[in-house]
């Protein structure tokens, strides 16, 4: 059996988005010929914890783990945050803060000094620490994944050090990831950022990227052959999780995941908001849930359409009563974060929305990546950014099967996005640059 190193900053007990895609790879490896050896920080900064997802991780499968130095400890004292407290992505915010000067030039120093992030301290340790691991256990191929893209910095000095063929996993773009312009780079990062980024795309004997969008992007830095593999969902997850109907009596329209301001749908809430003012059945049923966290932004957008008592905030849940979750809702909300490279993004989420049977209302380029999977798919319609009125219509029909039983959407072949499929088509793309 062929042998691969997982380079990865996120791993159980650590929670998130982040973690699913290589814990489902390395849970069905061996079935496609390959021993997966993982590598990951042993003290990382998670934004959240899921004890349940460490009996995923397959029996016998190695973990390796160095300790990491993160510059959070001192950006939490100069911002008067509890050392406790757990640092969100995407400049995401619960409560109404100043951003006052300790808080602007942490920013300033995160985008231009921790290049290319603030995992920046963990590549030289962790490429000394596994130069000596691989010289007594070799592997056939080093495969790293990020954001963080300080792993790839691992891999690419692994393979000059070692001469090792290295895969260069992309779960999210680098410079042109959604809040890139928000961590202020100056030309002179711009430019190291940049220069690295195209770098890797360079050096990895093989890329992969979840979506063509992605591949479009990274094309447009250096041109070469990539490896389109989306995220998924997985069929054993769903074994277990009863077959569940929406609540009868609650109309529930349910966002899975972080609603950060750049996710904040002003369109679905003026929609909502009209379709309120004009059917009172509606606006007796309705329900918002969101499960994770709500920045305050969209906090605020929400009290001005009148809708803030509607709202359920449901705080971080485990993988498993996510899923539970899903199947609630009448509906659920896929919105697309409103910056350039929203053609391209294609969230891990979606897949599992279409393994649920829920009718998806996605907010969102209809161009994009997303709209195109939705619309294959049959799962439900994806409505610009600035769409009122046709939204507005979409949910008034959607409420008019709910109340009618008749709320039952077809969703298309699913089958290729499930996890094991996606893993064979890994262990594909491993076996042909190491024949």
């Amino acid at each position: 059996m062929k042998r691969a190193l997982i380079i990865t900053y996120y791993w159980p007990p650590g929670g998130g988005g982040g973690v699913q895609r290589w814990l489902k790879f390395v849970k069905y490896f061996r079935e496609f010929g390959w021993e997966p050896v993982v590598f990951t920080p042993e003290n990382p900064e998670m934004p959240s914890i899921d004890e349940s997802l460490l009996k995923e991780i397959p029996e016998g499968v190695h973990v390796l783990k160095n300790k990491i130095w993160e510059p959070y400890q001192i950006y939490k004292s100069l911002t008067g945050r509890q050392q406790e407290d757990k640092i969100q992505t995407a400049f995401l915010s619960e409560e109404k803060q100043k951003r006052g000067f300790a808080e602007r030039f942490s920013v300033w120093v995160r985008g231009n000094l921790f290049i290319p992030d603030a995992r920046r301290f963990w590549i030289r340790p962790s490429v000394k620490y596994l130069t000596t691991y691989l010289r007594e256990n070799p592997v056939d191929i080093i495969i790293s994944t990020g954001p963080p893209h300080s792993t790839h910095l691992i891999g690419m000095a692994l393979k000059q050090k070692l001469n090792i063929r290295w895969l260069a996993d992309f779960r999210d773009p680098w410079t042109n990831i959604d809040y890139y312009r928000d961590l202020k780079p100056g030309r002179r990062a711009d430019r190291i950022h940049h220069r690295l980024e195209k770098k890797v795309l360079q050096t990895a004997d093989a890329v992969t990227v979840i979506s063509p969008g992605m591949e479009i992007d990274f094309n447009r830095i250096y041109q070469r052959k990539y490896h389109v593999i989306p995220n998924g969902y997985d069929a054993a997850d769903l074994e277990n999780i009863p077959e569940i109907k929406p609540v009868d009596d609650q109309f529930i329209l349910a966002h899975i995941g972080s609603l950060t301001k750049t996710r904040n749908p002003e369109n679905l809430w003026e929609a909502i908001k009209r379709l309120c003012a004009e059917n009172k059945d509606f606006s007796r049923d309705l329900s918002l849930h969101n499960v994770g966290k709500i920045d305050v932004s969209v906090l605020d957008s929400l009290a001005d359409a009148g809708l803030k008592k509607y709202l359920v905030k449901i705080g971080y849940l485990s993988h498993d009563r996510v899923l539970t979750e899903q199947r609630k809702a009448a509906v659920l909300l896929l919105l697309i974060n409103n910056t350039p490279n929203s053609k391209l993004i294609l969230t891990g989420k979606i897949f599992e929305y279409l393994a649920a049977h829920r009718p998806v209302v996605c907010i969102g380029p209809t161009d994009g990546d997303a709209a195109r999977v939705i619309e294959e798919s049959g799962a439900g319609k994806t409505y610009g950014f600035d769409d009122v009125e046709s939204l507005k219509k979409g949910l008034a029909d959607l409420y008019a099967k709910f109340k009618a039983g008749e709320l039952t959407p077809t969703t298309g072949e699913i089958e290729k996005f499930e996890r094991k499929s996606l893993t064979k088509k890994m262990g594909q793309v491993l076996n042909s640059y190491t024949a």
